[in-house]
């Protein structure tokens, strides 16, 4: 049986450790290819890149800062002479630089632009120059290619001392509507995930010890944080051709967590 993203190499960015390495294992685990994208953490990354080989998958290193144009393409270029074409491009790099609004600096304010908005537009527009260039294979998947960032419930939920990383995470979803809307014609599928509060190493202190575990779980309806393989599955779902008229959404994966902040149904 062919599995389910065979022949389809996917880049993911951010890839070294949290939910991008959990992303770019599920991937090939469904099949693909994977070129996997880092800036530090090189040892992880490598480790990564032998889980993926001894999966039966080709892998590819790629040390790059996303948030620089000159790097996004370097890494593109490699990454499609590498593979031949890419298919999936998961947008997941990103990072936090908190400060209350008296005290942030201009900085701190550009740094996580750059890092989690500037970044997804450059990939997103080196990804759609190949998959306009390639076009549908339609022996491999319905579309041309799938598109897939990394946002956060702080789209919609504003972040007090985190202004920057809300703001950035809006302009995700906004970038997404509008790339969305450009690209379908091209048979381009771009859509977004925004995690609520998953385990990964960015966020230790919210749930690595019995009380702070149990002080989260108390403002999640569901009842338990999220893990990384939450994420994962469905980044799958949303590269494979089951989701193929799914374009222009976000999938919010936090188990009711915002509903709760923003009060619930007022209906």
């Amino acid at each position: 049986m062919r599995s389910t993203l065979s022949g389809q190499p996917a880049l993911v960015t951010g890839a070294s450790s949290g939910i991008g390495r959990a992303i770019a294992l599920a991937l090939a685990r469904a099949g693909a290819d994977v070129a996997i994208n880092y800036i530090a953490q090189e040892d992880a990354a490598r480790e990564l890149a032998q889980d993926i080989k001894s999966m039966g998958r080709r892998v590819l290193l790629l040390k790059a800062d996303v948030s620089k144009e000159d790097e996004v393409e370097d890494m593109f270029r490699s990454a499609i002479g590498y593979f031949g074409t890419l298919h999936i491009l998961v947008n997941n790099a990103g990072r936090q630089a908190d400060a209350t609004l008296p005290t942030m600096t201009l900085k701190q304010w550009n740094q996580v632009l750059d890092a989690n908005l500037t970044s997804q537009f450059l990939c997103i527009r080196e990804a759609a120059k190949e998959f306009q260039r390639r076009g549908t294979v339609p022996e491999i998947s319905k579309a041309a290619g799938k598109i897939i960032c990394i946002s956060s419930i702080h789209q919609d939920v504003g972040w007090a001392g985190h202004a920057n990383y809300a703001a950035s995470k809006g302009g995700v979803k906004m970038l997404v509507k509008s790339a969305a809307l450009e690209l379908a014609p091209k048979r381009i599928r771009v859509n977004s995930i925004a995690p609520g509060a998953i385990k990964t190493p960015i966020n230790t202190q919210a749930w690595n010890t019995p009380k702070a575990h149990e002080r989260l779980k108390a403002l999640i309806p569901y009842g338990r944080a999220g893990e990384v393989e939450d994420i994962a599955q469905a980044a799958v779902w949303l590269a494979s051709d089951e989701a193929d008229y799914v374009t222009g959404a976000t999938l919010t994966i936090d188990g009711g967590l915002s509903l709760a902040l923003q009060g619930g149904d007022d209906g």
